[in-house]
């Protein structure tokens, strides 16, 4: 598929031959959900825990004799029943990260690019570069070109000034083509890819 080159100015700036393999494929919901599972359950701290019977720190003593009393028979005051016992099956410190086969991710990330150039949400641009880093000049660009909801995604570095002027305007996320991801493509409205990420993300899908 052809694709009209511009700048963020809006300008004319050529055309670029996309590979059908990677950005004509026809989107399936349930790749990019199994992709988009895999990436936030692998991020989730998993930090979360609760202290259990033998974790509790309370006298092990049996809290009245077995027999004669008329009640049930008890143990330690740290079981689960009593105030200020041990949770019980409570959550504990572990991984959230599951596995995901290479092809998949790999497909995901081509049916979401898919995705954005089907709902006509890809623009390619020649360059994102600034020779200022004035926050206040790229929010105006973005706002002519009713940019304000975007993923841009530059080659292998993001050129500093862009990435000072941008990282201060709401939802508008930079990333280096090494950080594409098909959460943070389908969380934005629009795609932004520069000549070098296109070039970057057909040579790594050859």
């Amino acid at each position: 598929m052809k694709l009209s080159i511009t700048t963020f100015e809006g300008a004319e700036a050529g055309s670029v031959e996309l590979s059908d393999e990677i950005f004509a494929l026809e989107p399936r919901a349930d790749i990019l959900q199994r992709v988009v599972r895999w990436q936030l359950a692998k991020r989730q701290a998993g930090t979360h825990k609760t202290l259990g019977r033998s974790e509790i720190n309370r006298t092990k003593k049996k809290l009245y004799k077995q027999k004669g009393t008329g009640g049930a028979r008890h143990g330690a005051a740290s079981a689960p029943q009593f105030r200020g016992g041990g949770r019980a099956f409570g959550p504990v410190v572990r991984s959230h990260a599951h596995d995901l086969p290479k092809k998949v991710r790999a497909l995901g990330l081509k049916h979401a690019l898919s995705a954005k150039a089907k709902e006509q949400q890809l623009i390619v641009v020649d360059q994102a570069t600034l020779s200022e880093a004035k926050t206040k000049a790229l929010k105006e660009t973005f706002s002519k070109r009713g940019l304000a909801n975007v993923l841009i995604v530059d080659g292998a570095a993001v050129d500093a000034n862009f990435a000072l002027a941008a990282r201060n305007i709401p939802n508008v996320d930079v990333l280096p083509v090494q950080g594409i991801n098909v959460y943070d493509i389908l969380r934005r409205d629009s795609l932004v890819l520069t000549k070098a990420a296109v070039e970057a993300l057909e040579a790594r899908f050859k």
